[in-house]
């Protein structure tokens, strides 16, 4: 028996999300259905973290156990040959038994990607979310200082989310680029609440805009309500760059 890891990057624009679900098709049973076919046996896969409907991957992390023999190299050429072109593994490994991506990931390291050009693109319609109004990208910068930390993202997660709390740090939170070009939302943290990085730019978008000063940010926080803060940024706009475990980062390559 040998745990093999494989690293995928994807386009979820047609799936609704990565868990398997009965209302579509997710990316998690177009990998296992991949895997069955060359394996020739049902394979179950645990992932670093579960992306939502429309949302991208760079370097999503995910394993399974096989009995079946087989070079690296067939995790990747054989499993690629039986995926839709918008999935694909980028590069396979055998790790230790033990090893679970969600249980060992230290962080993760998530992307939002804004088109602020003042008009639309059709390259980037289903990478960005395009903001047509010029974005005041400091005022952004100072907003996203007010999450660095450990806080209580309570304001900044989905009504439906399950966590047992709320309180998560994180390391990075900065926002990159100039108004009317590209905007990148960056942030790496311990671990995420369902819709916290889009509630979060959201938010700084509503900043942004204008509409709020910077420090409503840490407002919101404090505040511990969803109501307290903005809206949130569609899906399409975020991408999951990578995972890092222990002093191994797997994240996009220079």
């Amino acid at each position: 028996m040998a745990r093999i890891q494989l690293y995928l990057e994807y386009e979820g624009t047609n799936y609704v999300g990565w868990q398997k679900q009965a209302s579509g098709l997710s990316i998690q049973t177009c990998v296992q259905t991949a895997l069955r076919e060359l394996l020739g046996a049902p394979v179950l896969l645990w992932v670093a973290g579960r992306t939502d409907a429309g949302v991208h991957a760079r370097r999503q992390v995910a394993v399974f156990d096989t009995t079946r023999e087989l070079p690296l190299r067939a995790f990747m050429k054989g499993v690629n040959a039986r995926l839709p072109r918008d999935i694909a593994v980028v590069e396979a490994c055998i790790v230790a038994d033990d090893f679970h991506p969600r249980h060992m990931s230290k962080s993760k390291h998530y992307a939002y990607y804004i088109s602020n050009r003042p008009c639309r693109s059709p390259l980037r319609r289903l990478t960005h979310w395009q903001i047509f109004k010029p974005l005041n990208v400091e005022a952004m910068q100072e907003g996203a200082a007010f999450l660095l930390g450990s806080h209580d993202f309570s304001s900044f997660r989905a009504s439906d989310c399950t966590a047992r709390h709320a309180v998560r740090r994180l390391d990075v939170s900065c926002i990159e680029g100039e108004s009317g070009g590209e905007i990148i939302c960056t942030f790496k943290g311990t671990a995420f609440l369902k819709h916290m990085v889009r509630s979060m730019v959201g938010s700084l978008v509503e900043v942004g805009k204008g509409r709020r000063p910077p420090e409503w940010i840490a407002q919101a926080l404090v505040q511990r309500n969803r109501c307290a803060a903005g809206p949130t940024a569609p899906p399409h706009g975020l991408v999951l760059e990578g995972i890092v475990f222990g002093e191994r980062e797997h994240t996009r390559e220079p």
